[in-house]
């Protein structure tokens, strides 16, 4: 009885103990899912809020601006030259645009004048359309666009690593002592440098070509038949008698080239002359 007893004590003291070590980690879960959040804290990373703006993206990843280089080909018909020249003095004008090339001339159906412009690439547009009030129609509109993002992009980025790898040597060229070692390094700076000029050549080419966009304008006159036989008559008379003096040359000339055989004829026409008076004596 007496071991059954103390097996039945031991059993409802060890329920116990169990029963409140379950309590008092339960107390210490509660604790730990009620302790309150640090709001303020420095090293809590809070979840953004949808209203605000979101971060500015790095300066590396921002969209570089596109390179376009454009070009356009105009050739029209007009009944007045000088009105039609006034008209795109205008529309130089007001794009700000300049003519680098202005050249005239005249052929046996028409007088014509031929233009180059350079205009600014954002009035590019403007001018055209500048240009277009009142032509009835173009025998040649020609509108390109290149576009030399990438080409500039390539540029740039090959720019800037010759330049670091300038400042790199430069470094070097300060802590070298001997002479051939600054002999050298002096060798590959100047070749590094000749590179860094073409590619700023290059870059600045590229930059001037895309800044301002070039317009061939040709208009034209057509000239009455008449009128251009009257025009043309006196100096079709003078070609005729150039091209006479010409012919007549290049005769003399391919004479003078054949003496040999000329002298040859004439020794032969020589003795065949003097045979023929032998047999008339005979």
């Amino acid at each position: 009885m007496r071991h059954i007893f103390f097996l039945l004590s031991l059993v409802l003291i060890l329920s116990g103990c169990n029963k409140a070590d379950a309590s008092a980690n339960e107390n210490i879960v509660i604790s730990a899912v009620k302790m309150p959040a640090k709001a303020e804290s420095g090293s809590y990373d809070r979840s953004p809020d949808p209203a605000s703006p979101p971060p500015p993206a790095p300066k590396d990843k921002e969209k570089i601006e596109q390179k376009i280089i454009k070009e356009a080909t105009l050739k029209f018909e007009t009944d007045n030259l000088e009105n039609s020249f006034s008209q795109i003095k205008k529309a130089v004008a007001n794009s700000k645009a300049r003519i680098i090339n202005d050249s005239e001339g005249k052929d046996f159906a028409t007088v014509f004048r031929n233009l180059t412009i350079k205009v600014p690439s954002q009035n590019f547009d403007r001018f055209i359309n500048d240009v277009s009030k009142g032509v009835s129609y173009f025998e040649v509109k020609t509108i390109s666009a290149q576009d030399v993002t990438e080409q500039y992009i390539d540029l740039t980025s090959r720019l800037k690593t010759k330049k670091k790898l300038e400042e790199r040597y430069l470094e070097i060229l300060k802590k070298a002592n001997k002479v051939s070692e600054i002999l050298e390094i002096e060798e590959q700076i100047s070749a590094i440098r000749e590179e860094i000029d073409a590619k700023e050549g290059q870059l600045k080419y590229l930059e001037s070509r895309v800044s301002e966009s070039t317009i061939t304008i040709e208009f034209y006159k057509t000239i009455p038949e008449k009128e251009g036989v009257k025009i043309s008559y006196g100096s079709k008379l003078w070609s005729a008698i150039e091209s006479g003096f010409y012919t007549l040359s290049d005769l003399l000339i391919s004479l003078l080239s054949a003496w040999p055989f000329v002298i040859l004829f004439v020794v032969f026409a020589y003795f065949i002359r003097k045979r023929l008076k032998r047999r008339k004596k005979e």
